[in-house]
């Protein structure tokens, strides 16, 4: 396995990067914290052992958190961190699944174990585990602000987890506004206190670069839309347009604790179709946790719709309010123009928001938000 510098001077030496004083800083720093990570036994090493000691107790490896705009390269650098560290016991999540998951098991150990749910549930997620890796920590809800200091100081406190993950927004400025926000603010002392702080702020926005002189909108439905949004999942995940069939389906916790499949996801890229996200009774949920899942979609087979299809066009407005919500990048193969796809029946003339929300998800200013940014 090459290394993680090693990787990243490649890139940079062919082109794929450029040269940006604080994402170089960055990778330094994830190395260093491999190298403390790879060279600590778990469970806390042999001198915390021997003092009886154990896991909970043990000097444990700094984590970092790593803040700045969209497309400079913060995922990115998580990608490399996760894939060259040699350790078996790590996890890379996405932050917003890893959320769904804490409360599905708070909502168990209330049902069948008596005293405070939240050291019990973060004691079982550190089973076998050293590092674990977030994409996108975003808090947007108070259900997570209430209970994340408490988990996050069990966590790395009480279970000596070591924590990386990104972020669109500086830990001052999380959940900021949010409800009963004082309650949020041990949080961010703790990430201040036991996470490295790093700023990714470069000039260069990868992700708008990589979809430079793409279209977001294709129609209509054929060859050519098929091909055209292919090259935009190639262009944001760098996986060949050839090789499409073999890209990774996945799963995320929807609405009333249900798993919802998705087709194709890679890199906090996911493809569906129309009939998956519209034929089927989803809700509001269901589309949130999508929305705050991914910052980007891929929607195929757009029809247009008529009277008939009434319930399908009202989950499809639901759906854009989320991922308008949400800033999430929108990339369509459909039949016809946003204008074009509900001309007439039950809610038509409510599904104009919808079309001037689909046209300003493909402007320049819409593209340039950073994924959940308000």
């Amino acid at each position: 396995m090459t290394g993680l510098i090693a990787r990243y001077e490649a890139m940079v030496a062919a082109g794929e990067l450029r040269s940006d004083p604080e994402q170089a800083a960055a990778a330094q720093r994830l190395a260093q914290l491999q190298k403390e990570l790879e060279s600590t036994a778990p469970g806390g090493g042999l001198i915390g052992r021997l003092l009886g000691k154990g896991k909970a107790k043990a000097v444990r490896a700094r984590g970092v958190y790593m803040w700045g705009g969209v497309g400079r390269g913060k995922s990115m650098l998580m990608d490399l961190f996760h894939d060259t560290l040699a350790i078996s016991e790590k996890r890379r999540t996405h932050f917003h699944g890893f959320m769904l998951e804490v409360h599905a098991r708070l909502r168990d150990a209330r049902k069948t174990e008596s005293g405070d749910p939240i050291p019990q549930v973060a004691s079982a997620l550190a089973q076998g585990l050293r590092c674990l890796a977030f994409d996108e920590m975003v808090v947007n809800n108070s259900a997570d602000a209430m209970i994340m200091s408490r988990l996050f100081t069990a966590l790395i406190v009480d279970e000596g987890v070591t924590i990386v993950t990104t972020s669109n927004r500086m830990p001052s400025e999380l959940y900021k506004n949010g409800l009963n926000r004082e309650h949020f603010l041990p949080f961010i002392s703790l990430i201040e206190g036991e996470l490295d702080v790093l700023t990714l702020n470069g000039p260069v926005d990868y992700r708008l670069q990589r979809l430079a002189g793409v279209e977001t909108w294709h129609m209509p439905l054929g060859d050519a839309a098929t091909a055209a949004v292919s090259e935009a999942f190639f262009r944001l995940t760098d996986y060949p347009p050839e090789d499409r069939v073999h890209v990774p389906s996945g799963e995320i916790a929807g609405g009333a604790g249900r798993e919802l499949f998705v087709p194709k996801s890679l890199k906090g890229v996911a493809v569906f179709s129309f009939k998956r996200l519209c034929d089927q009774p989803l809700g509001a949920a269901d589309y949130l946790a999508i929305a705050r899942a991914y910052h980007t979609l891929i929607i195929v087979g757009i029809p247009v719709m008529g009277p008939d299809e009434r319930n399908q066009a009202a989950r499809f407005v639901t759906l854009i309010d989320a991922l308008y919500e949400n800033k999430v990048k929108l990339v369509v193969a459909a039949d016809a123009s946003p204008e074009g796809l509900y001309k007439a029946g039950d809610g038509s003339f409510e599904f104009e928001r919808t079309v001037s929300r689909l046209k300003e998800m493909q402007s320049a200013d819409y593209m340039a938000l950073g994924h959940g940014e308000e």
